[in-house]
């Protein structure tokens, strides 16, 4: 148990404690250990951080992903964030009405997407927008 806590990052000194004693984060790492215990070839991670502030999603990504090169372990993303389904995925499939519309390398998606369906999804990505030195966003 230790090793696989210590796998999704989180210290094993932690194994004794209640899940209401965890943060999201904590749980959701917690979960992808129990996943691991059994040494699958495939995780199906659905909504995986849905629930968790933007932080903590970071952090959790970059835990699937560090387990994917570590392990070889092949992932199916499942979520409604693009940013973090094409942080984590070599490969997305955009579904739309439970119908998939589009399956690209998560680049070729990203830099020119075919369907209209994918083109409003990367449209609707909300972007930072930083304004210059002494001014004001409108």
């Amino acid at each position: 148990m230790a090793e696989l806590l210590g796998l999704v990052g989180l210290d094993p000194s932690l194994a004794d404690r209640l899940p209401r004693q965890l943060s999201g984060g904590q749980r959701q790492r917690v979960a992808l250990a129990r996943a691991l215990a059994v040494e699958p070839g495939l995780l199906i991670a659905d909504e995986a951080t849905s629930a968790l502030d933007v932080s903590v999603q970071a952090a959790v990504l970059n835990t699937i992903r560090a387990l994917q090169r570590r392990l070889g372990l092949s992932v199916l993303f499942i979520g409604h964030n693009l940013p973090a389904v094409c942080h984590v995925s070599d490969t997305v499939a955009v579904m739309r009405h439970g119908r998939i519309v589009e399956t690209a390398p998560t680049t070729v998606l990203l830099r020119a997407p075919q369907h209209p369906y994918t083109r409003a999804l990367i449209a609707a990505v909300p972007t930072l927008r930083v304004p210059p030195p002494g001014q004001r966003l409108p």
